[in-house]
């Protein structure tokens, strides 16, 4: 006896046979084999010539009569193979007969038809290759089963089907899978791997639903009326050259991604895509960029005709957007090539109806090419709106739009009153934000919380006021653009440990010179300190000049040598008056210092450098001019005090000789 089972979840055959080793009466020397083609209901006996007859040794077939015999030929070895199998029956009978319950109500529900063909099926040896889906189109010589469990719903979709549903829902699956194979072959023979076939085809479920629907509107021509689904399915997908498109695109730098979206977009007519990308490629849009063009229009652009995207590009040419720019702004702007023409010049003229000229309406597209296209007319007009608040003409909106148009990709609710709200805390007038708006716009497109913030709390840390914080950042806005870490903090840590400034005057110095904090400490600051240390001044002295005056460290060497040269050498100013006056180094060799030198000696009067320098010149000539009567009035004192001496002599000598004249005259 023999017994074995299989049909892949949902059937089982059961082949029962007898094997005698008495001779026979009338048999040929070759072996047969009976085999029963009924499921469950009749067993196969298995026979060979030394059979005389066959015997039920097994009480589970002792209802089976008359069994149908399927004679076939064997040799030694299947005989062997079917002792072999004889000795292990009663095992797997036991072993088959627990799922035997299990799959009864199974197999009530498959249909008598499917039953002969699924035994059919089960008694093939080989198996040839085929797709997912082709279920029952196998050669005579396969092996494998077919995936029966895909035939049947197991009611997990919570959704209640109709048969008829089911069933076409299940024939769809199945075409669809077979098309995906299909398709994976065609790649395969396009000289494209495993991996990247499986990753694109994946994203392609559009693409592979045109091309079953193509395969079976086929079946109306009568070119491919006998053709098999697969032929025509194959026969679409060669004529339509999806995969040297694809081959082209990937050469092209696009991603898979990029390439599976833009073949479902195409809604089948593929060409489009072709000419959509020589077209960006004409205006420098390169690599994955031509994708991230076609995909984030904002609309499907491969509907659009290629004459509009020309016409764009022209437009865009004629008002000032150069040649080469034009693949940098729409590669950052796709949804330029969205708008219609018409809605294009409206664009434009937006911005050139506020003063601006081509070169720099071109210019601002260059630099923030969203501010054309990406904006609604609503959130453009609301925006400049808003900065006419701040006392801006129109004029003066296209000069700050031109020169910084990042402030349009701003938001007002976020960004823009929260920050004027702070800047109304630190006592900042709208005169204030406006100049801070016209000299450092991004101060307007930073985040508060995180940027400016924390900067003026520092300033408040190192003792400086909130009024006086409010106008050092009017007086230097570029301070609240720069890092707290990297450049605020350093800067105030050397003014105070290697300037000599002391922690009482940090924060005057820093509130009266907030562009320290802009300088550089290895190549302005530290070369600065240097010279002055190497004049003889000491580091306490240095940083109470600092203190009088902290824009000192901001010069140049090069402009402070010239200016205490002609202090030392020609004025012959000891070093003290520097210490005393730091300011003289502010002043102008040629234009105040040297004419206000000669102008002293000339006339013979001398000021501290205080009085000297720090007074416009009709100050300065009023002083010299009172100098100089002060001088003669004292020359002038001297001289008659002189002069009164001398008449006095002169009259007491007369009168003596007038009186010894007279005495002799009287002797």
């Amino acid at each position: 006896m023999l017994a074995w089972s299989h049909l892949h979840h949902h059937s089982k055959l059961q082949i029962h046979g007898s094997f005698s080793l008495s001779k026979p009466q009338n048999s040929t020397p070759s072996t047969l084999l009976h085999l029963s083609s009924t499921l469950h209901a009749n067993p196969c006996i298995v026979s060979s010539s030394i059979v005389n007859q066959l015997k039920q040794t097994d009480d589970n077939n002792d209802n089976i009569e008359n069994p149908k015999e399927i004679l076939r030929r064997h040799n030694a070895n299947s005989s062997s193979l079917l002792l072999h199998r004889f000795s292990h029956r009663r095992q797997n009978e036991q072993q088959a007969q627990e799922p035997i319950d299990k799959e009864e109500n199974l197999e009530e529900s498959i249909p008598e038809e499917e039953k002969v063909k699924i035994l059919e099926l089960s008694l093939v040896t080989r198996r040839t290759p085929q797709f997912p889906g082709s279920v029952y189109i196998r050669s005579p010589d396969e092996t494998s089963k077919p995936p029966l469990h895909k035939l049947f719903d197991d009611g997990s979709s919570g959704r209640d089907w109709d048969e008829n549903d089911k069933a076409l829902i299940r024939a769809i699956e199945i075409r669809r899978k077979v098309t995906v194979e299909i398709m994976k072959e065609a790649m395969r023979n396009g000289k494209f791997g495993i991996t990247y076939s499986t990753n694109l085809i994946s994203l392609l479920p559009d693409f592979i639903d045109h091309v079953m629907i193509e395969a079976a509107a086929l079946k109306n021509s009568p070119e491919f009326a006998k053709f098999t689904f697969n032929a025509r399915a194959k026969t679409f997908i060669d004529e339509s050259d999806v995969v040297p498109l694809i081959r082209w695109l990937k050469h092209n730098s696009l991603s898979y991604p990029q390439i599976g979206k833009l073949i479902c977009m195409s809604s089948g007519n593929l060409e489009t895509i072709r000419g959509f990308v020589e077209s960006l490629k004409s205006v420098n849009v390169k690599g994955r960029l031509i994708g991230v063009v076609l995909l984030k229009t904002g609309v499907n652009i491969l509907s659009r005709k290629l004459e509009e995207l020309d016409e764009i590009v022209w437009y865009l040419e004629s008002n000032g957007v150069r040649k080469e720019w034009m693949g940098y702004v729409i590669s950052r702007c796709p949804q330029l090539l969205s708008c219609s023409f018409e809605e294009l010049k409206s664009r434009v003229g937006f911005y050139l109806d506020m003063g601006m000229n081509n070169k720099d309406f071109g210019t601002m597209v260059y630099d923030y090419p969203r501010v054309l296209g990406y904006f609604s007319f609503e959130e453009m007009n609301q925006k400049v709106n808003y900065l006419r608040e701040f006392g801006l003409g129109t004029q003066d909106i296209g000069r700050l739009l031109a020169f910084k148009p990042q402030l349009m990709g701003c938001s007002i609710e976020e960004r823009w009153k929260p920050l004027v709200k702070y800047f109304y805390y630190l006592r900042i007038s709208r005169d204030g934000m406006r100049r801070i708006l016209m000299v450092k716009p991004i101060v307007f497109c930073v985040h508060l919380e995180t940027t400016i913030v924390p900067k003026v709390q520092f300033l408040q840390d190192i003792g400086i006021r909130d009024d006086a914080i409010g106008s050092m950042l009017v007086k230097f806005p570029q301070l609240m653009t720069h890092s707290l870490y990297k450049k605020i903090r350093p800067v105030v840590i050397f003014l105070m440990t290697k300037a000599g400034v002391s922690q009482r005057d940090i924060g005057k110095v820093i509130a009266l010179a907030p562009e320290l904090l802009g300088c550089s400490i290895a190549n302005k600051l530290e070369v600065t300190l240097k010279y002055f240390l190497s004049l003889g001044i000491s580091l306490p002295q240095l940083g109470n000049m600092i203190a009088d005056f902290p824009m000192l460290l901001r010069y140049n060497v090069d402009v402070l040598r010239p200016k205490y040269r002609y202090l030392r050498r020609v004025m012959i100013r000891p070093l003290e008056d520097v210490i005393e006056f730091p300011r003289f180094f502010s002043y102008s060799l040629d234009g105040r210092i040297i004419p206000r030198h000669k102008a002293m000696v000339d006339n013979r009067v001398n000021f501290k450098l205080r009085y000297m320098l720090a007074s416009t010149d009709e100050e300065f000539a009023q002083k010299v001019e009172a100098a100089v009567e002060r001088r003669q009035k004292f020359e002038a004192g001297f001289s008659i005090s002189s002069l009164s001496n001398s008449n006095t002599d002169d009259s007491t000598e007369k009168t003596l000789v007038h009186f010894d004249s007279q005495n002799a005259i009287a002797q």
